[in-house]
């Protein structure tokens, strides 16, 4: 939801809730008052929960294989848009974002892990991710990777990320860097299937 429209539409059931005050400002019975208070209960619940899913979090459903084992087809998770306000992205935070154009996917939201940060090397050789020539320990992979990258530096304010399907898998290795600004959020739960629920 925009903004702009969260604002008026608390303003519009400020405003009711406001006149029906007025109307019964003793609350004469304790029928209308019982009326007024649920009335009050609700509005402030309803606005609680835009202000949460419009600056805090959001919903994401995993649509691809991408992430496997971590993320399934059809899993449900929450998505935290309001903790990279607070601390930068760091290697291994799972995150949702919009693709760089060189992604030839618009209109799409992405979910993979950070590799790599600003400043750090990624190079793939013999199935194995390096990071500043460190062989990686990845036992969250489906699987060794298939292809072999050469060495090469992440940009400022930019992220390599990769999926967890490494060998299936649109991320990084195939278009390039992610830049900061086109984070939505970090993966913090799986609120569904119930029985594949936990925290990243």
């Amino acid at each position: 939801m925009n903004p702009i429209y969260l604002v008026i539409l608390i303003v519009i059931l400020g405003i009711w809730s406001y006149n029906l005050h007025k109307k019964y400002p003793n609350k004469e019975n304790n029928e209308k008052k019982a009326l007024i208070e649920n009335i009050d209960s609700i509005i402030f619940a309803g606005i609680t929960a835009l202000i949460i899913i419009t600056f805090i979090v959001r919903t994401f459903y995993i649509p691809s294989s991408s992430m496997v084992p971590t993320l399934q087809i059809n899993d449900f998770i929450i998505v935290n848009k309001f903790v990279y306000n607070f601390y930068n992205p760091a290697r291994h935070d799972i995150v949702v974002f919009h693709p760089p154009a060189e992604a030839h996917a618009e209109g799409k939201d992405f979910i993979k892990r950070i590799v790599a940060v600003a400043g750090d090397t990624v190079e793939i050789k013999s199935g194995v991710l390096f990071i500043n020539d460190v062989a990686q320990n990845e036992e969250y992979i489906l699987e060794p990777i298939m292809y072999d990258m050469e060495r090469i530096t992440v940009p400022k304010d930019s992220y390599f990320v990769m999926g967890d399907n490494r060998n299936n898998s649109d991320d990084s290795h195939v278009w390039g860097f992610l830049p900061r600004k086109n984070l939505v959020g970090k993966a913090v739960l799986i609120i569904f299937p119930f029985n594949r629920c936990r925290t990243f």
